[in-house]
């Protein structure tokens, strides 16, 4: 405990064993997905209500001891690392659908809800909530990390499906953002500029999302294509043509030989566009027709197509573990697992160069991609005990993160900043950074928000 010993003594007064120092709970958030060291807070708390959460940050306040949000630690870039100590506040115990506004497509949850378990609640209304990044993260998580995934090129990133937060600002304030109301002229956009700020601004608290209905028809198709570009190409032509499309998905060769060995699937080991469109009947077939189409035209062959729930479901599952299935293909590794986007003009070239860095040093990485959205992924796996191959791994993402500023792009689409890609920031967005440490230290004047993610503030 050490320095932080003041306010773990006032937290354990005020949650009881709701505040732990056990080894367990210590070295369960000490790490996420991503491939940084462990990094254990000093103690975890488990509030129940928005006013436990005020509570201990106002503890924290007091003592200038560091205060980190924990949601299901899926994230790839260490944003909920405790790399200074402190608390970690884990918001498991606060996971109910606190109002449900059907007629309005809205709704407010709490944070510790995951997004599987939210689409459960709303089965029965008519309704759903569709981003959709994979994991089974928290709502409070995905909207700390602005998430997105398989269907933001229909339906959008959180920020477009965010209406309102309620949030515990560094000195133990709770305020709300945003209305239900569909549009709003009314003072500085906070919600979404907070969404997306990775704690580092404050504790979400309570979500008020934007919800849809549940498509009439909804059907998925999987086509092989001879190579990356073919697959882009007719991306980028759906695109232009406007074809409302709900997911567009690459999944590379090395990535389908690792699903292959994961999903007992048999596809072809080349590269290959997943696909599913969402309407009417009428309009389903229509868009699947015009697909087809542009999928001929530019090389595809092969289109199937999958209309029965049971394999949609089995095509999507296998997609959305392809991350386990890539790295089982080298067991006992760790991956660096980093997206980045381009705009899609130039999607083709920076998945091409990307692959050429990585086969000009005799490896292959897996890719993968919301390539509607000009968002794609790459895993780079190495042994850990390995240091030349962790710094080639270094070293690769480097380069990526360099074609993708290189081509008006972003070194993350979805991933977030975290610590792993704070040294772009000034590359990306320039004298815009000092802005955004000008608002960190606005709100958070101690520095116990999060420290050391995002942005570094003095």
């Amino acid at each position: 405990m050490g320095k932080h010993a003041a306010a773990i003594a006032g937290m354990k007064a005020l949650l009881g064993d709701r505040l732990s120092t056990s080894p367990s709970a210590i070295t369960l958030h000490a790490r996420d997905e991503a491939h940084y060291p462990d990094t254990p807070p000093d103690a975890v708390a488990f509030p129940k209500t928005v006013e436990e959460v005020s509570d201990v940050v106002n503890i924290c306040a007091r003592h200038g001891c560091p205060v980190v949000p924990w949601g299901a630690g899926t994230s790839l870039e260490g944003h909920a690392l405790p790399i200074r100590g402190g608390v970690t506040v884990d918001t498991s115990l606060m996971r109910q659908v606190v109002h449900l506004w059907g007629e309005d497509l809205c709704c407010a949850v709490q944070p510790g809800i995951t997004r599987e378990e939210l689409n459960t609640e709303l089965r029965t209304t008519g309704l759903f909530f569709p981003i959709d990044p994979g994991a089974n993260a928290t709502i409070g998580g995905m909207t700390a990390t602005n998430a997105s995934g398989t269907m933001a090129v229909r339906y959008g990133t959180m920020k477009d499906n965010v209406m309102g937060v309620q949030v515990v600002l560094a000195d133990g304030r709770i305020i709300r953002t945003g209305t239900r109301a569909k549009k709003s002229s009314s003072g500085y956009d906070l919600t979404r500029l907070l969404v997306g700020s990775e704690g580092t601004l404050g504790i979400i608290t309570e979500i008020t999302l934007r919800l849809q209905g549940q498509p009439e028809a909804i059907s998925a198709a999987v086509c092989p294509f001879p190579d990356v570009r073919s697959v882009v190409n007719s991306v980028i032509r759906a695109v232009q043509m406007g074809l409302p499309a709900a997911r567009m998905e690459l999944v590379d060769a090395v990535s389908i030989k690792a699903i292959n060995s994961c999903s007992d699937l048999s596809m072809a080991e080349v590269p290959h566009l997943f696909m599913e469109f969402h309407g009417s009947e009428a309009g389903v077939a229509e868009d699947a027709e015009r697909m087809a189409e542009i999928v001929a035209d530019n090389g595809g062959n092969g289109f199937k197509w999958a209309t029965k729930a049971e394999d949609r479901t089995r095509l999507w599952h296998a997609r959305h573990n392809a991350y386990f299935a890539m790295k089982s293909m080298k067991p006992g590794s760790v991956g660096i697992s980093t997206d980045v986007c381009v705009p899609i003009s130039s999607l083709a070239r920076a998945i091409e160069d990307t692959i050429a860095d990585v086969e000009a040093h005799g490896w292959t990485a897996p890719i993968v991609g919301h390539v509607g959205d000009g968002n794609y992924h790459t895993l780079f796996l190495f042994d850990p005990k390995n240091e030349k191959d962790r710094t080639l791994a270094m070293k690769l993402t480097h380069r990526m993160n360099e074609r993708a500023l290189a081509l008006d792009g972003t070194v993350t689409g979805e991933h977030g900043i975290g610590i792993g890609k704070m040294e772009y920031m000034a590359a990306e967005h320039g004298e815009a950074v000092s802005v955004m440490a000008a608002v960190k230290r606005a709100l958070d004047p101690e520095g116990i928000m999060n420290p050391g993610k995002v942005v570094e503030v003095n």
